[in-house]
């Protein structure tokens, strides 16, 4: 790939129709860093870049469903988390047009450098791709009206530190969609109450849940409340289910935390 080109896909801002950024622009992110509780459940092994055939997923509608729940439309700026080898990346570029703008990202730099080359072949003159780490996808502040995490926050190690530097990202109105899989972190998937529970604990409200066949699991939309908790008030929410605990906002009860 020239070298040009590389600077394109790499670099980690937006066009300039978002806020410039940098690794170092994400609140908490450098200086005295702030410590969050770790996980208290399993998390699963990093799994194929590449989730399933394209073509079977397109059959079933996966990516038309997902969008046209999450209200996508012309003119948006959405960013892509674990974007592998881009099956949402392509679709979300086309469904926002020439106006909007799509955010790749991923920590797998194999995965990416497959990505860009995509993005070359097929012109997506409105997609970039930035590289993220796994406690912080280094998202410039107040820039994305729909941010998508499909089939991999069960991948991410330390969910709260990841769901708290996340948060700033989203517009005022823009919501946080997640789709996976309704079984345990380590056959890669998390129960829905536990979701809503560790979103919860970082300043996310639940408002929308649905399973739904296309997806091969559930899509649950959330947004960003207006402040986001100090971390040393984050409480780790368990896995047990056996127990009371507060709503989970959609007729469950989410596990209590820890």
């Amino acid at each position: 790939m020239a070298a040009s080109k590389m600077l394109r896909h790499y670099a980690f801002c937006l066009p300039l129709a978002l806020a410039a950024c940098s690794p170092a622009d994400s609140e908490g992110g450098t200086g005295n860093a702030p410590v969050f509780p770790a996980a208290d459940r399993p998390v699963s092994a990093l799994g194929a870049t590449a989730f399933a055939d394209e073509d079977l997923r397109d059959s079933r509608q996966e990516a038309a469903t997902v969008m046209q729940l999450a209200g996508v439309r012309a003119g948006m700026s959405v960013a892509d988390i674990g974007a592998g080898e881009g099956y949402y990346t392509v679709r979300l570029a086309e469904a926002v047009g020439a106006q909007g703008r799509v955010l790749a990202q991923d920590i797998d730099r194999g995965a990416l450098l497959r990505l860009g080359d995509r993005v070359e072949t097929e012109r997506l003159d409105n997609v970039s791709i930035t590289g993220g780490s796994p406690d912080d996808p280094h998202l410039p502040a107040g820039s994305f009206d729909r941010i998508f995490l499909i089939h991999m926050y069960h991948e991410v190690g330390d969910p709260y530190a990841f769901l708290w530097n996340l948060h700033p990202a989203l517009r005022p109105g823009g919501q946080l969609v997640v789709v996976d899989v309704d079984r345990s972190p380590d056959r890669h998937g998390i129960p829905p109450q536990l979701l809503f529970c560790e979103l919860g604990q970082v300043g996310y409200r639940l408002v929308e849940f649905i399973r739904h066949p296309a997806l091969a699991g559930y899509y649950a939309q959330f947004e960003a409340m207006a402040e986001r908790p100090e971390p040393e008030d984050i409480r780790p929410c368990a896995m047990a289910s056996n127990r009371s605990g507060p709503s989970d906002g959609a007729g469950g009860r989410a596990p209590a935390p820890q």
